[in-house]
């Protein structure tokens, strides 16, 4: 495999976690079920999220803090920013919460640690854009 092989692999292996957070975090519009499934495909049973309005252990916890968002902001979507940079099992990728209007008064960045599975184990969120309360 030559590195450009090796950089590719990893580019993907980037890209798909990322597109599983962000369907994790736009699932709350899903039955529970739905939701939980899209939870379970993007995270480890334990892992952590970590931002400054949150600290969560496990599915159920971050299940909640994605309910409690969707509820703060309902209709509103996950959308990906740039393309998701890694090295070795760390991710890191911007978003935003689009309004249905397409606005986006909401954005961070994010730094993820990937388990073997390509599932994550860990996030690190910033708010980048926050409305004024």
């Amino acid at each position: 495999m030559t590195q450009t092989d090796i950089r590719q692999a990893g580019a993907e292996r980037y890209e798909d976690a990322v597109e599983r957070y962000l369907a994790a975090w736009n699932s709350a519009g899903q039955d529970a079920d739905g939701a939980v499934e899209a939870v379970a495909a993007a995270f480890t049973e334990d892992a952590t999220y970590t931002d400054p309005l949150a600290d969560t252990v496990g599915h159920d916890q971050l299940a909640a803090v994605i309910a409690g968002v969707h509820a703060q902001f309902p209709g509103f979507v996950f959308r990906r920013l740039g393309t998701p940079d890694g090295h070795h099992d760390l991710v890191r990728f911007g978003w935003e919460l689009v309004a249905p209007d397409g606005t986006a008064p909401v954005a961070g960045s994010d730094v993820a640690t990937l388990a073997a599975d390509g599932r994550i184990r860990a996030v690190s969120g910033f708010l980048d854009r926050v409305p004024a309360m």
